[in-house]
C-alpha cells in the first residue's frame, strides 16, 4: 500500500491559510516576493510569453480596387526600402560606436593588457577581457589585441584563454542595451529584455563551468594545439563581406589606426604618443641595406658582416623608412582635436543615430508585419519540423545564426537586430536562443578567417587563439542546449524578463551589476590574492547555492523544509522583495521630477515658482507620481497611494 500524501498536503494547506488569516488580522499587507526563485518560475494563469496576434487593421486585399492595390504595393516597397536603409544606418552606427569607444578608452585598454603579471591570474584575465570589450565595444578588437600579444611573445596561449572567455561575455552587453530602448510597453519590454539576456546567461553559465575546467585540465589549449600541429595550414586572406558595403560610409566619417592599441599593449614606447585617428591613408615603406654603427660586436647581425674602424663597430642592417604619400579624407583627418574629444562627439552622434534607427525599425516592422505576412513569417521562424525531426529545428536555427553573423561579421549586430523582433512577438525566445548560440559560433569563424590572414610566423598562435574561442562556444552549446532540461538560460531569462517588466528600473541595476560591479569586484578580490579571493568568494558562492536550493525546495518540495524556511517571511520585506525598493525609486523619481520643474520656472516669478515647486494640488501630484513610476502594475497605480509614499517606506521597508 503506497504512502498517502493527502494528509500532508492538507496540513500544509491549513497552515498556510491560518498564516494568511493571521496576517490579515494584524493588518499586514505582504507584497509579492521577488527573490532568485522568480528566475525559475514558469507557471502562470495567462502565459505572458505567448506570442501576440499581429492583427491587420487595414482593408483586406480583395476589397481594394486596382488603384488601391497598386498604391499598397508601392507603399510596401517603400517601407521595405526604408527598412533596409535604417538597418544599414543601424549597422554603420554600431561600427562608429565601436570606433568612438576605442578613441575614448582604447589606450586605457592597451595599458590594461600591458600588465602581464595581472594576466597570469585566470580570474583577473577573465575580468580584463570583459572590461576591455566593454571599453572598445568589439570582441574582434579585444581579440586582435590578445593575438598581437601572443604573437609577440608577451603572453602565452594558456594565459590568453581566460581573456578570450571574457571577450565573449563583454560583447553581449550591446543587445542588452538595445532592449532598453523598448521599455515603453511592458509586454514588449518583457520579451525584448529576455531575448537579449538569454545570450548573457549562456555566456556567464558557460564561463562558470568551463573556466575552472580549463584551469584544471587545459583541455581547450591541448585540443587546439593538436589541431594546429596536425594540419599544414597556409596563410590566406579573410573575406570582407559586409564591410564592402559599410566601409564607404564609416570610413568617410572616421578611420582608426588599430596598430596604436596593439603597440601600447606590446610595450611600444612610440605608440603612446601617436593618435588613434589615422592621418595618412597611403604610405610607402622603403627598406635599404645600410652600414650602421652598433655598441659592440655582439650586436652585429652576423659575425661575417661585422667590422671595426677605430672605436666604432659597423654592421650591415636593413633600415626601413616610411614616406607619407596621401592624406586620409575622412571628416576628422587633420582636425585639431584630441582623441577623447573626437571620441565623445562620435559617441553622442552614434548613440543618437542608433537609437533613432532602432525606434524607426521597430515602427516599420510593426506596420509591415500584420495579417497574412505576419502569420507566414511567424510560422516559418517558430514552427518545428514534424515528428520525429522536431529536434532538428533548433540546430538549423544555430546554423542560420552562424551564417547570418558570418555575413554581417559581428555577433553584436545580429543579436541586436533580432532583439526588436523578439520584442514585437515575431520571434519567440525559444527560437532566439539557438539563433544567439549560432551568433557566438559565427563570430568565431570570422576570427578564424581573419587569423588565417596573419603572416606565416604568427599564423599558428593567431589561429590557435581563434580556435580556442570556437571550441569554447561549442562546449557551451553542448552544455546548455542539446537536452531540453539543460536549457537553463531560457528559464533564467524569462524570470528576469518578468521582474524587469514589473520593475523596469531593475534592468539598469542588472546591467550595472553584471557588467561592471561584479567584474570589478572579482578583479579586486583576485588582485588581493588567492587567500582573500577564497575567503570572501567561497562563502558567497556557498550562500548563493544554499539560497537557490531552498528556493527550489520551497516551490517543489516545501514539506522537506523546516516550517521556518518554507517561506522568506521571517526576513525583513526589503530582503526578499523588490516592492520596498520600488517605492524608494518612485519617491526619488518624484523628487527629481519636482526639482526639474522648479529649475524650469523663472526665478523672477515667485508666484509661479510657489505653484510649481512641490506644492501642486493633490490630484496633480498623484498623477505625476503615477507616471513617474512606470514599473508599477496597473492595480497599484492608484493616485491616493502616492501622497503617502514616504511614510510607507519608513514603516514597511525599515531601511
Amino acid at each position: 500500500m503506497g504512502p498517502r500524501l493527502e494528509p500532508i498536503q492538507d496540513r500544509n494547506g491549513r497552515q498556510m491559510e491560518n498564516g494568511s488569516n493571521e496576517l490579515k488580522q494584524r493588518g499586514v499587507s505582504m507584497a509579492a516576493a521577488h527573490s532568485t526563485v522568480a528566475l525559475m518560475e514558469e507557471e502562470a494563469s495567462e502565459d505572458p510569453w505567448d506570442l501576440p496576434e499581429l492583427k491587420d487593421s487595414g482593408t483586406p486585399w480583395s476589397a481594394l480596387s486596382t488603384g488601391g492595390k497598386m498604391l499598397r504595393v508601392l507603399v510596401s516597397v517603400g517601407k521595405l526600402l526604408l527598412l533596409l536603409c535604417f538597418l544599414y544606418m543601424f549597422i554603420c552606427s554600431l561600427d562608429i560606436l565601436s570606433s568612438a569607444f576605442q578613441l575614448v578608452g582604447g589606450k586605457a585598454a592597451g595599458d590594461i593588457f600591458q600588465d602581464n603579471s595581472v594576466l597570469a591570474n585566470p580570474l583577473a584575465g577573465l575580468v580584463i577581457g570583459v572590461l576591455v570589450t566593454l571599453l572598445v565595444q568589439s570582441s574582434s578588437t579585444s581579440s586582435s589585441i590578445v593575438v598581437s600579444m601572443v604573437s609577440s611573445g608577451l603572453l602565452t596561449v594558456q594565459l590568453a584563454v581566460p581573456i578570450i572567455m571574457g571577450t565573449n561575455i563583454g560583447t553581449s552587453v550591446t543587445n542588452t542595451l538595445v532592449a532598453m530602448t523598448q521599455a515603453g510597453d511592458r509586454s514588449t519590454f518583457r520579451r525584448a529584455f529576455a531575448g537579449a539576456t538569454v545570450h548573457d546567461f549562456f555566456n556567464w553559465l558557460s564561463v562558470l563551468v568551463l573556466l575552472p575546467l580549463e584551469v584544471a585540465t587545459g583541455y581547450l589549449y591541448i585540443i587546439t594545439k593538436l589541431i594546429i600541429d596536425s594540419f599544414n595550414i597556409q596563410s590566406g586572406e579573410a573575406p570582407a563581406l559586409l564591410n564592402v558595403i559599410t566601409d564607404p560610409l564609416t570610413e568617410a566619417i572616421i578611420q582608426l589606426d588599430q596598430s596604436v592599441i596593439s603597440g601600447i599593449a606590446t610595450g611600444d614606447p612610440e605608440a603612446r604618443n601617436r593618435s588613434l585617428i589615422k592621418t595618412w591613408c597611403k604610405t610607402f615603406t622603403n627598406t635599404t641595406l645600410m652600414n650602421v654603427t652598433v655598441p659592440g660586436p655582439e650586436n652585429c647581425t652576423s659575425p661575417s658582416l661585422c667590422w671595426e674602424d677605430g672605436n666604432l663597430t659597423y654592421t650591415l642592417k636593413n633600415v626601413s623608412e616610411t614616406y607619407n604619400i596621401e592624406k586620409c579624407k575622412h571628416l576628422f583627418a587633420g582636425v585639431a582635436l584630441s582623441d577623447l574629444a573626437v571620441g565623445l562627439i562620435l559617441l553622442a552622434l552614434s548613440l543618437l543615430v542608433l537609437c533613432s534607427c532602432l525606434i524607426l525599425i521597430v515602427k516599420l516592422l510593426n506596420s509591415m508585419l500584420r495579417g497574412q505576412v505576419a502569420m507566414v513569417i511567424k510560422k516559418i521562424l517558430n514552427t518545428d519540423f514534424p515528428f520525429p525531426f522536431g529536434w532538428v529545428t533548433g540546430y538549423i536555427a544555430i546554423l542560420v545564426g552562424a551564417g547570418m553573423t558570418f555575413i554581417v561579421q559581428s555577433s553584436s549586430v545580429f543579436t541586436s537586430a533580432i532583439t526588436p523582433l523578439v520584442g514585437i512577438g515575431v520571434i519567440s525566445i525559444e527560437r532566439a536562443y539557438p539563433l544567439s548560440l549560432g551568433a557566438n559560433i559565427g563570430t568565431t569563424t570570422t576570427a578564424i578567417l581573419a587569423a588565417m590572414a596573419s603572416p606565416g610566423e604568427t599564423l599558428g598562435n593567431a589561429l590557435q587563439i581563434a580556435l580556442v574561442h570556437f571550441l569554447f562556444n561549442i562546449s557551451g552549446i553542448i552544455l546548455w542546449y542539446p537536452i531540453p532540461f539543460t536549457r537553463i538560460p531560457i528559464r533564467l531569462a524569462k524570470g528576469l524578463g518578468n521582474i524587469t517588466a514589473s520593475y523596469r528600473w531593475f534592468a539598469g541595476v542588472y546591467i550595472l551589476a553584471c557588467f561592471f560591479v561584479l567584474p570589478l569586484g572579482i578583479f579586486a578580490l583576485s588582485m588581493a590574492g588567492w587567500e582573500v579571493l577564497v575567503g570572501v568568494g567561497v562563502p558567497l558562492v556557498v550562500l548563493l547555492v544554499v539560497v537557490t536550493v531552498i528556493n527550489v525546495l520551497q516551490r517543489r518540495r516545501p514539506g522537506w523544509l523546516p516550517a521556518l524556511l518554507r517561506s522568506w517571511d521571517f526576513l525583513p520585506l526589503w530582503a526578499h522583495s523588490l516592492e520596498p525598493w520600488d517605492r524608494v525609486v518612485t519617491v526619488l523619481a518624484a523628487k527629481c521630477c519636482c526639482c526639474c520643474k522648479c529649475c524650469q520656472v523663472a526665478p523672477d516669478d515667485p508666484e509661479e515658482l510657489g505653484d510649481e515647486c512641490c506644492t501642486e494640488p493633490e490630484g496633480k501630484t498623484q498623477e505625476a507620481g503615477t507616471y513617474d513610476n512606470p514599473a508599477m502594475s496597473e492595480e497599484e497605480e492608484e493616485a491616493e497611494r502616492v501622497r503617502k509614499m514616504e511614510l510607507k517606506i519608513l514603516n514597511s521597508s525599515r531601511l
